[in-house]
């Protein structure tokens, strides 16, 4: 979507100063949408919501009244929208309004809820927005939609085909492109109704979308009388009615059991690390895309005979390459072509934690567009961070840290590798805004009965919460 078609939808929906007094289907669908939220968010509800598209409050005032002690940012494209809205809240510290196109979220998480009622039908990239508001997403945190879908306005829309007339209605999904479109982050599903509607007359129906602000049209031209011609064809029929499909979505991102490993460079300990922490907290093991066999063992022989894992707690990689190269240059060196979309989170039979272990640094290429932190952000599991203690390390460890805290990837703590360094720790843990997971020193023999050692060093998992810095 054109960003002057944004505009325009902008411009549109913020003149629409008696949209309250027409709005009913949009009334209808915010408190069903309310009531699907209640039965989804658990005991005792969210504390962190953001509304996107939230008009002029219909569904927002639902959420007041459900979680009355939520923090709550409504947000709209509309400034004029946010304005009505506003009114309505004057007296609640707790809700703050923000202009924002949810295609481009501004807005730092995480959330606990993410909603929006009847804005979504004006996406024109759905599953490139929904993958980017998840990432707003707290672990186990829910996202809740209502949408037009398929088979809306079929009159109506009847009316262009019979005259032979492009209809400048955009054309909704179905639920089974709905359902594709989920994030791989978590789970979701989507039903529908069907509302009817039988206004007075065809024109009428066209007066309540203007006076909504719903009459922009898609890149559809109709021809001039075009309108007139569809209008004297809806007059011939004894009844015109209109059918309002309207699909109702509900998302819960995984609460992932784990953490993701990454480092500040190669070769600063991740794999130590790895099988330290599946010592400490009796974990599972899965390193996604090994490479470097031709000149070393691979990472899961290592991690499994220092840790003493048994073969049940360790998950084949999704991909493993010869060359002591990025994933994607070593799948290159064998004429292939790594497909993220392969690479899905081991299903853990019981309910010990993962180490995922990653390859190199957080912005190491995977494949074209895909680079390490896009796999992070995917699998939703807070990272460790594992760095040198030596001198240079705070630059290299607060520039990942930067990049992590960009995409809004929770980072429960540092490990520091090497002598005992308390200038870099402090300034880690002061700029970083992070906790120091444990310190390591250097080992003169790297063996079981070392990593049984250090796994003293590090805290119980029940203890960890992702973004808490006391130690």
């Amino acid at each position: 979507m054109t960003s002057l078609h944004k505009q325009l939808i902008a411009r549109s929906f913020g003149a629409a100063s008696g949209y309250d007094a027409v709005a009913r289907i949009q009334r209808i669908a915010a408190r069903q949408l309310a009531q699907r939220i209640a039965q989804t968010c658990p005991t005792p509800g969210p504390q962190r919501i953001l509304e996107i598209g939230c008009g002029t409050g219909f569904l927002t005032q639902h959420l007041r009244r459900l979680f009355p002690a939520a923090q709550i940012v409504a947000t709209d494209i509309a400034p004029g929208m946010l304005h009505q809205t506003q009114a309505k809240f004057l007296d609640d510290p707790a809700l703050s309004c923000h202009v924002m196109d949810a295609e481009q979220p501004d807005l730092t998480g995480p959330f606990d809820l993410i909603c929006s009622s009847m804005a979504m039908q004006w996406f024109s990239a759905r599953h490139e927005t929904l993958r980017r508001l998840a990432a707003l997403l707290s672990p186990g945190g829910v996202m809740a939609f209502s949408t037009l879908c398929r088979d809306s306005f079929t009159q109506w829309r009847g009316y262009y085909a019979t005259l032979g007339l492009p209809c400048p209605m955009p054309v909704y999904p179905d639920l089974a492109m709905l359902e594709q479109e989920w994030p791989r982050t978590g789970k979701g599903s989507w039903t529908h109704e069907t509302i009817i509607e039988v206004p007075q007359s065809a024109l009428s129906f066209l007066r309540e979308l203007r006076a909504i602000g719903a009459d922009v049209p898609t890149t559809a031209q109709v021809l001039p009388g075009g309108l007139r011609r569809v209008l004297k064809q809806a007059d011939r029929d004894a009844t015109f009615s209109v059918n309002y499909n309207i699909a109702y979505g509900t998302f819960r991102r995984t609460q992932n059991c784990g953490v993701f490993v990454t480092g500040t460079d190669t070769g600063v300990g991740k794999t130590l690390t790895c099988a330290v922490l599946a010592r400490a907290w009796d974990a599972s093991y899965w390193k996604p895309l090994q490479s470097g066999i031709a000149d070393e063992p691979a990472d899961t022989l290592s991690v499994a005979t220092l840790a003493q894992l048994s073969s049940a707690r360790l998950h084949q990689p999704a991909g493993i390459y010869a060359a002591p190269l990025s994933p994607e240059d070593a799948a290159a060196c064998e004429g292939k072509v790594i497909d993220p979309d392969r690479i899905i989170l081991p299903h853990n039979p019981d309910s010990r934690p993962m180490i995922v272990e990653g390859a190199g640094g957080v912005m190491v290429p995977i494949s074209t567009d895909f680079l390490m932190l896009d796999l992070m952000e995917r699998l939703g599991l807070p990272v460790v961070l594992v760095a040198r203690s030596s001198l240079g390390t705070i630059n290299h460890t607060l520039l990942s840290l930067a990049m992590l805290h960009q995409r809004n990837i929770p980072v429960l703590g540092i490990v520091l590798n090497g002598p005992d360094n308390p200038y870099a720790r402090s300034a880690i843990e002061r700029h970083g805004k992070v906790r120091i997971l444990a310190d390591f020193p250097l080992l003169a023999d790297v063996n079981a009965e070392a990593v049984a050692q250090l796994a003293h060093r590090v805290p119980p998992w029940e203890t960890l919460r992702p973004g808490k810095t006391d130690p």
